[in-house]
């Protein structure tokens, strides 16, 4: 009896250091410098300007009435996109602020791979940033489907996630009470990934022109 009990206490303690390691494991990638990039961006975000991340030269002045030198969650947010390398998917619903336009139109014209998602219903209403990004030859697609459209996530270089309550626009920015979570998280991230894979190419078909291409016929939203 004495022997069974020892085995079964030898067997516990096995698990228990098991489980003690991958606790350590998990507390040291936790802890360690260059950890798992999570971050939660509050908006309205403070009024400042943003010109300096578009034009960081030493020698740029900007002459705005906004405060300069601020970092702000608009500020922030606007780093995590302009950090794209290689790619950014960008699935939203309504996109018409003019600085989140400009970063977009920079990631392209730095050779990062562009693609852009939106809601067909609102491609097209006053201010849309669609139209240029499309007359800048940014593939977009619009959905075909009879419902909305209504994420607003990106995918930055397939490791960064960015998503929230956010619309891409002013009023969102500098008005609404919304949130952007921006994470590296594998498990956050591929499902996102998979949805806007999934949405690329189940609206393959609906006619996405580009500026100067004609409109179909059947379509009335673009």
């Amino acid at each position: 009896m004495s022997v069974m009990w020892t085995v079964k206490a030898v067997g516990l303690g096995v698990v228990a250091l098991s489980l003690s390691v991958e606790l350590l494991g998990w507390l040291q990638r936790r802890l360690r410098p260059g950890k798992t990039l999570n971050e939660v961006l509050i908006f309205p975000s403070e009024l400042a300007c943003v010109e300096r991340i578009f034009n960081p030269s030493s020698s740029y002045t900007c002459l705005c009435p906004f405060p300069h030198g601020v970092e702000s969650s608009f500020s922030r947010l606007l780093r995590y996109i302009l950090s794209a390398s290689s790619s950014l998917d960008l699935c939203v619903f309504a996109f018409s602020n003019m600085d989140l336009g400009r970063a977009v139109l920079a990631l392209h014209s730095r050779g990062v791979t562009v693609r852009v998602l939106t809601d067909k219903d609102y491609a097209a209403i006053p201010g849309s940033q669609i139209g240029a990004l499309r007359k800048a030859g940014i593939c977009v697609r619009c959905s075909a489907g009879s419902v909305y459209m209504h994420h607003k996530f990106a995918v930055v270089d397939g490791q960064l996630l960015i998503t929230g309550s956010l619309n891409w626009t002013l009023a969102a920015v500098q008005g609404n009470m919304e949130n952007v979570v921006v994470t590296e998280e594998p498990d956050l991230l591929r499902p996102f990934i998979k949805e806007f894979h999934r949405l690329w190419l189940c609206n393959d078909r609906a006619q996405n022109y580009r500026s100067g291409d004609q409109k179909p016929a059947h379509h009335q939203n673009p």
